[in-house]
């Protein structure tokens, strides 16, 4: 059977951005990642380490082709030193390794962060896409179709309503979580073809590539979190992080995430420079209207007009929720939705929750203050301790 992954741009754009930062900035640091399964798979994971195994042995025999270097480079934002670092580029076998650990899957990747930062959505892309290969593909797709269906119809009447004084704005964030490449290859050619209003892009650069659509990411929680270890002061990670950001973009690239220490935290930091030079901000945890209620407000206060700038939803959202949001929003900012696995893994299976997560940089623990009880990520309490004093973070309780 065909390899899971088969080109290297079957990954998210953000990948591709901080990969670039890092190694313009910090090409030097060590990093350990992770993975981690959050919920009760139908079988155990562990039996899928042989296969697991042989798709990572294909995964690191890949190299980047010339046309899809060509298309890389041709994303303004993009170096061409990164371009040819990519050309030389292939991921080494002795950087990661899957064991079994009882009826877990434990893979841990680990070595120089430019090395090893990229396996993280092929990793959970293939565990996906084997872990469904065992159950009934056809019945899974019929069903899916159905579910599509319903969303485009959901899509078709938000067509028919008085508009708001924003458009809505859907993008597909579906790669790490999917049924499949070629299901979500699949749901991504149906909403460009029947909701092009709505339908903006993918965070897939393979499929943005292939079907002609905009490449959508900027950053993730690794990116900050490097930054609590790269020997800046604790308290000052984030603005050093946002400021080479904006150093290494230059206005492109726009929008940042706040969760990492939490919204509150986030908005100390976030100050009139920062405000105005970023375009917007990605909501990932918490109650998104909560969320949503103080960016603008921190907007106003800091004289800057909320029309000016763009919230981006991606925690967990469905159709439905992001049209909630929309409604309540739509006439006060610009907004994007972020719709990962209601779009890629709808088919009537439970889904997988599988993160691979940033876990240590520089022999150093790092960390996510979520603001959702359960998703706070750190493998040391001390440091995690720590982190919450400084920054002045309760508890959650889920997370005591």
């Amino acid at each position: 059977m065909e390899p899971v992954i088969t080109s290297l741009l079957d990954t998210d754009l953000y990948k591709y951005t901080m990969w670039q930062t890092m190694l313009h900035r910090f090409p030097q640091t060590q990093a350990e990642y992770s993975f981690v399964c959050r919920n009760q798979p139908t079988y155990p994971l562990a039996e899928l380490l042989p296969q697991v195994n042989a798709e990572l042995d294909a995964l690191c025999a890949l190299s980047f082709r010339e046309d899809e270097l060509a298309y890389i480079g041709g994303l303004r934002y993009i170096k061409s030193d990164f371009v040819d670092f990519l050309r030389i580029f292939r991921f080494q076998r002795n950087f990661i390794e899957a064991r079994a650990e009882g009826d877990q899957l434990r893979i841990v990747a680990r070595g120089p962060q430019v090395h090893v930062m990229a396996f993280e959505i092929f990793v959970l892309a293939i565990v996906n896409e084997l872990y469904f290969r065992r159950f009934d593909r056809a019945a899974a797709e019929a069903e899916g179709r159905l579910l599509l269906h319903a969303k485009l119809d959901q899509l078709r009447a938000l067509g028919n309503e008085a508009p708001l004084r924003h458009p809505f704005e859907l993008f597909d964030f579906g790669v790490r979580r999917r049924f499949s490449r070629s299901w979500q290859r699949e749901v991504v050619a149906a909403f460009q073809a029947q909701a092009p209003q709505f339908f903006k892009g993918t965070s897939n650069v393979l499929l943005a590539r292939d079907l002609g659509l905009v490449p959508i990411g900027t950053m993730a929680h690794e990116y900050l979190q490097t930054y609590q270890a790269l020997g800046v002061r604790l308290r000052d990670f984030q603005k050093a992080a946002l400021e080479d950001w904006v150093q290494e973009y230059r206005g492109d690239l726009g929008i940042a995430l706040t969760d990492v220490v939490g919204m509150d935290a986030f908005l100390s930091d976030f100050d009139l420079y920062f405000a105005k030079l970023f375009d917007g901000l990605r909501h990932d945890s918490g109650d998104p209207l909560v969320w949503a209620n103080k960016a603008l407000d921190h907007y106003q206060k800091l004289r800057i007009d909320p029309h000016t700038k763009r919230l981006v939803f991606s925690d967990g959202l469905t159709i439905n929720k992001a049209l909630a949001l929309y409604h309540a929003l739509g006439n006060r900012t610009n907004l994007g939705f972020g719709i990962g696995t209601h779009l890629t893994n709808d088919v009537g299976l439970t889904p997988l929750n599988i993160v691979m997560k940033l876990t240590s940089a520089n022999g150093q623990p790092v960390a996510k203050l979520s603001d959702s009880p359960g998703k706070t990520l750190c493998d040391d309490q001390t440091f995690l301790a720590y982190l919450r004093q400084v920054f002045n973070v309760p508890i959650l309780a889920e997370d005591s």
